[in-house]
């Protein structure tokens, strides 16, 4: 089943989610809407805020970046082919590096993108779908779309990564998403 996305302005995307268990009702259906979901609008994560759940879930296939990337763009990334991975209960035990500028995007935000300085690697405590936990590090461009996701799950939107001043700016945007102002070829809620 396609979920539809929230859109910026939905209480649920403020929300600090909440860890499950492994008996969370309908989790693999769950899960597996979930992929379909991302799939479906053309996204690289989606976290379970942005279907309306306010549980600590997120998926990523930043994979699937690296595969429509020439040789030199895969270059600047090195060491990061890119994942597929459910992260349930997902917390950050590391972030290091310097923090370097990406355009990014989202799913609840449609039609704005904005560059987001974020750290070069982050190491995360999670567990998969069959609740094994795990301690991993990722890096370059997968560690950005686990670090947008997880912003999810705390609560927190890309937009919250810009100046006040690009933010104020963008209000009367922001606005038209929340009241259903904005074309997109997916399945999407409005709070307003």
């Amino acid at each position: 089943m396609i979920f539809p996305i929230v859109a910026y302005g939905d209480p649920v995307l403020r929300k600090v989610a909440a860890d499950i268990t492994p008996d969370y009702p309908g989790l693999a259906k769950f899960i597996e809407d979930m992929w379909e979901t991302m799939y479906a609008s053309s996204g690289v994560g989606l976290a379970a805020p942005q279907v309306n759940r306010d549980i600590r879930l997120f998926v990523v296939d930043s994979a699937q970046m690296f595969k429509t990337m020439n040789e030199e763009e895969r270059a600047e990334f090195p060491g990061d082919e890119g994942t597929k991975a459910v992260f349930i209960n997902a917390h950050i035990v590391e972030l290091e590096g310097e923090e370097w500028g990406y355009n990014e995007g989202c799913l609840s935000i449609p039609k704005i993108r904005e560059d987001i300085y974020r750290p070069e690697s982050v190491t995360l405590e999670y567990c998969d779908e069959n609740f094994t936990a795990f301690t991993k590090t990722y890096t370059g461009l997968t560690a950005r779309v686990i670090l947008h996701e997880y912003d999810h799950i705390e609560g927190k939107l890309f937009i919250d990564h810009i100046s006040p001043l690009k933010r104020k700016l963008l209000k009367g945007r922001l606005n038209d998403i929340s009241r259903g102002k904005v074309n997109v070829d997916y399945k999407m809620s409005f709070p307003l």
